[in-house]
């Protein structure tokens, strides 16, 4: 039997002893007075004082030490050190039981009161203690250096529990995402929810996910984008709106790419391109401010990226020229970068610039050699959108999938008249991936797409 399994099968026969006992390992009742965090912070109150308290969370190490023992109880605001005799306790016989039965990885409630040890350390000295999840699985011993990287994401909930800076990681990104709505709020953007479930996949040139809806009997596809949707509210009358949420794209994996990813997309009225750059410049500044510590500056793949500086422009034909893709020029592209220039027919549903209409009217934003905006004044000319419609479904009956697709309501929308408008979308992941210093996709989303284990 691998070893694995035989310390399962030791922690199966401990829960049968705790129910043998008449105890429940898995009430639905816990009593919980404070956070670990809390706990620290009244420290030297509550040894004047001697106040009891009850706290809840997981055994994380455990050392017996004769008739006394240690462990370290974890929640999710900290860690602190736990002593546990037969002397202090109220029911004697637990002090047994949590010898016989209770391992690390367990869940327990504690009653006591604080004390410091003779080598300085905060403790709490227990007066009780109950089960209140038992674990089945050890906690593994060395996950941090795991060679097989994968299987780190597969069980991410291993990877938040054992690595701090994992967590650390996601709590910065839930951060993020919090001052990105607080900014967009206190500038008077409202945010909406558009479909996921759309009958034509739009605002990208993308390769849908396709599904069938039953009830209908009709097939529909995971968005590929918000665009059109967000787009149809500023003909309904708002002028600032915004959307965070999930898109799909059924196409290729790679460090930066992942088949579900997050978006921020933002529309506003009466703008163009020109009002964009100054606008995203101040929103990445303040956002980084907020959530970097109040510095401008962030070091990733050990470059330092300062978003305080002069920010660069650069033209898309002259990377073009000098590196011959924009894949590989990118990857120069470490200060705060805008590229503009780039042809028309590859961003549909911008306008194009009145001086030179083979030209978008249209910017990315580069930083860290990541691209983290895509900005356009909106086409919001529905003759002139249809006709780009419809080039685009010609690439498409010529085998490009990914074209945009027309889409006859949208263009209806446009007829009763879109305001001049302008927008942009940023990847929040990305974003996330150069504030954390994390190489890859991967390492800042939760649960990212994995090929199952044979």
């Amino acid at each position: 039997m691998p070893i694995l399994e035989e310390l399962r099968q030791t922690r199966l026969k401990k829960l049968e002893n705790i129910k043998a006992g008449n105890k429940n390992p898995y009430p639905a009742q816990v009593r919980r007075d404070y956070k670990v965090k809390e706990v620290i912070g009244k420290f030297w109150l509550w040894r004047l004082t001697k106040k009891e308290f009850y706290l809840a969370g997981r055994i994380k190490t455990q050392r017996i030490h004769g008739k006394a023992s240690f462990f370290d109880l974890e929640d999710g605001s900290g860690k602190i050190q736990c002593f546990l005799s037969p002397a202090d306790l109220t029911d004697k016989k637990s002090y047994d039981e949590f010898l016989a039965d209770y391992d690390i990885g367990d869940f327990v409630q504690i009653k006591g009161s604080v004390f410091q040890t003779k080598k300085g350390e905060k403790t709490i000295r227990l007066k009780e203690i109950r089960m209140i999840a038992k674990s089945l699985r050890p906690l593994p011993e060395k996950w941090h250096g795991l060679a097989d990287i994968e299987e780190r994401y597969r069980k991410r909930y291993l990877d938040l529990l054992m690595n701090k800076e994992v967590k650390e990681k996601f709590l910065k990104r839930s951060r993020i995402i919090k001052e990105i709505r607080n900014f967009f709020d206190k500038q008077g953007f409202d945010e909406f929810e558009t479909p996921m479930l759309q009958i034509i996949p739009g605002g990208a040139t993308a390769r849908p996910f396709k599904t069938h809806l039953n009830a209908l009997n009709m097939d529909l596809y995971l968005r590929v984008a918000p665009e059109l949707y967000l787009k149809r509210l500023l003909v309904g009358g708002f002028d600032k709106v915004y959307e965070i949420g999930r898109n799909f794209r059924n196409e290729g994996m790679d460090a930066h790419h992942n088949p579900e990813f997050t978006m921020l997309e933002v529309y506003v009225a009466y703008e163009d391109s020109d009002y964009l750059k100054k606008f995203i410049e101040n929103f990445l500044k303040q956002l980084i401010k907020k959530v970097n510590n109040g510095n401008l500056a962030v070091e990733y793949e050990s470059n330092k990226v300062d978003f305080n500086t002069r920010w660069k422009e650069k033209n898309y034909d002259d990377l073009i020229k000098e590196f011959g893709d924009l894949d590989v020029a990118k990857k120069t592209l470490i200060q705060p970068t805008f590229v503009s220039g780039f042809p028309a027919n590859i961003l549909p549903l911008s306008k194009t610039l009145e001086k030179n209409p083979d030209k978008a009217d249209a910017f990315q934003v580069f930083a860290g050699g990541l691209e983290l905006v895509k900005a356009f004044t909106e086409q919001n000319d529905p003759l002139e959108q249809r006709r780009r419609f419809e080039q685009q479904e010609k690439l498409r009956a010529g085998g490009e999938e990914e074209a945009q697709r027309l889409d006859e309501d949208f263009l209806e929308s446009l007829e009763y008249g879109m305001p001049p408008a302008a927008g942009f979308g940023l990847g929040i992941d990305r974003l996330a991936m150069l504030l954390t210093n994390s190489h890859t996709a991967r390492e800042i989303i939760l649960f990212p797409t994995m090929k199952p284990k044979e």
